[in-house]
């Protein structure tokens, strides 16, 4: 006997939502397959991401689809051709990097080659991360051993961490959570905002772009306040308990972390490049090769550092007992508490685009694609300075290094004890027209939200995730995979 033949229908709408002056630019589709109901949504340009759906009837399919395409009608999406707009341009940093003057090479303990310029870096009590501009992101053990790599979808521009958190601040405008085994879309900038710099204090990411903005957006992924800078090119952002430290072409401001108002405004010696914080002072590194110390109780200079070419990146040992500076000419600077050079030596490759002490070591990433790892102990600093350094050693990357890119689709299970033991429930609630997501497990409390990707939430969906643990600013963030509860 012959099997009668099934025909499966499939209806596709495409839509998009692009409005003028940089605002919403992306895309919404809806494939029905049967009983199937697939969602891609994203950036127009972009691949996106998509969620998939199955119901007991062809009908409830339709019906489903019909939502959300009702939903996104209403909020001004349109019917479009995939590929007729263009994605928008990003704006990249553009950098030049000179060959260094100096007579030797810094103290340069070890040396990893990522292949790709890179602006990114942070480093914690047992690792060292490095993001480049081919959007790779590097982990390392502190004595230099490649440990897993991040491929994400753009350039990486910054590299923040908040506790045991770490975010990547990418090209795309998105802001990627790495602190689980897959990256996933933690903030979404608006397209109007192109990402120069980021910093991020208990949950609150702070956002310094191209224009000169200064922008505000909680664990919601919601926008809270905005300040216009005197300038613009804003490359320094800072943040702590008391307020927001922001650098742009005409100098440094301190603004109220509620946005209650400017603080303090100092005019710099140039525009500012980069930007450290100690618990009493910022330093800004400038276009007119000064790392300039400032008081962050009320704005006052109170120590100037003298570089020889335009300063990229500038960091502190505990108190600023030691400054460290890198400049455009491949040099990087070491410098007493009271201005005095100690040493201006190379840094062996490009030059530094940012830095981070940590330790008694001084960790670079250049023009080069290097991550650069300086013995910055007092010991290594006179010696130095005495023409004495060590022989670096190259970090090869492992040939069968894993590779962990951010998920375009939710895994679905269809119970709890699918999951990982200790595994938390999690629900999407609509709130005053706003998805949340709250806590459904015992144990929790019921009234904090979960920083959660906004884009795979979906109003009435559970969701189950490996572990949840509370931040400062009473909230919880996702620790582990995230799964959709049939």
């Amino acid at each position: 006997m012959v099997a009668p033949t099934v025909f499966t229908r499939t209806t596709t709408t495409y839509l998009e939502l692009s409005q003028d002056g940089g605002g919403a630019h992306k895309f919404y589709e809806v494939t029905v397959e049967d009983l199937t109901v697939s969602v891609r949504y994203g950036r127009i340009g972009a691949d996106g991401q998509t969620q998939r759906s199955t119901f007991p009837t062809a009908a409830k399919a339709q019906a489903a689809a019909a939502k959300k395409i009702g939903e996104k009608v209403r909020k001004g999406y349109a019917p479009a051709v995939p590929g007729q707009r263009a994605a928008r341009p990003v704006t990249r940093r553009e950098v030049t990097s000179a060959p260094s003057t100096a007579r030797a090479v810094a103290p340069v303990l070890w040396r990893f080659r990522t292949g790709s310029a890179a602006f990114g870096i942070h480093v914690d009590e047992e690792r060292c991360w490095v993001g480049n501009q081919a959007g790779d992101v590097f982990t390392l053990d502190r004595a230099g051993e490649v440990q897993a790599r991040f491929s994400l979808p753009d350039g990486v521009k910054c590299l923040v961490a908040d506790d045991f958190w770490i975010y990547a601040g990418c090209d795309d405008g998105k802001v990627y959570d790495l602190s689980s085994k897959l990256p996933f879309a933690a903030y979404d900038i608006a397209t109007d905002v192109d990402i120069f710099w980021l910093d991020i204090h208990e949950g609150v990411l702070h956002v310094a772009d191209r224009s000169g903005r200064l922008t505000v957006i909680d664990h919601e992924d919601e926008h809270q306040w905005a300040r216009a800078g005197a300038g613009e090119h804003a490359w320094m952002i800072r943040a702590d308990g008391d307020a927001v430290y922001y650098g742009d072409t005409r100098g440094v401001a301190a603004h109220a972390p509620d946005g209650g108002g400017e603080l303090w405004h100092t005019a710099t010696e140039g525009g500012v490049l980069f930007g450290w914080q100690e618990d009493t002072a910022v330093y800004a590194g400038t276009s007119r090769k000064k790392v300039q110390r400032l008081a962050k109780k009320d704005g006052r200079v109170e120590a100037v550092y003298a570089c020889d070419s335009p300063v990229y990146s500038c960091a502190t040992s505990p108190g600023g007992r030691f400054v460290f500076a890198a400049d455009s000419a491949s040099s990087v600077y070491c410098f007493a508490e009271d201005g005095t050079r100690l040493w201006k030596l190379g840094t062996g490759g490009g030059s530094a685009l940012s830095m981070q002490y940590r330790d008694e070591r001084l960790y670079l990433v250049t023009t080069d694609g290097s991550l650069v790892c300086v013995d910055a102990s007092e010991a290594a600093i006179e010696a130095a300075q005495q023409g004495t350094v060590p022989v670096a050693r190259d970090i090869k990357l492992a040939a069968a290094l894993p590779v962990y890119e951010p998920a375009t689709t939710v895994t679905a299970v269809t119970a709890v004890s699918d999951a990982p033991a200790g595994s938390v429930v999690v629900e999407c609630v609509t709130e005053s027209g706003r998805t949340r997501v709250r806590v459904v497990s015992q144990g929790y409390d019921s009234a904090w939200n979960v920083q959660f990707p906004r884009a795979i939430r979906e109003p009435g969906a559970r969701y189950v995730v490996d572990a949840l643990h509370p931040a400062a600013g009473g909230f919880y963030r996702v620790r582990g995979d995230i799964r959709r509860l049939l």
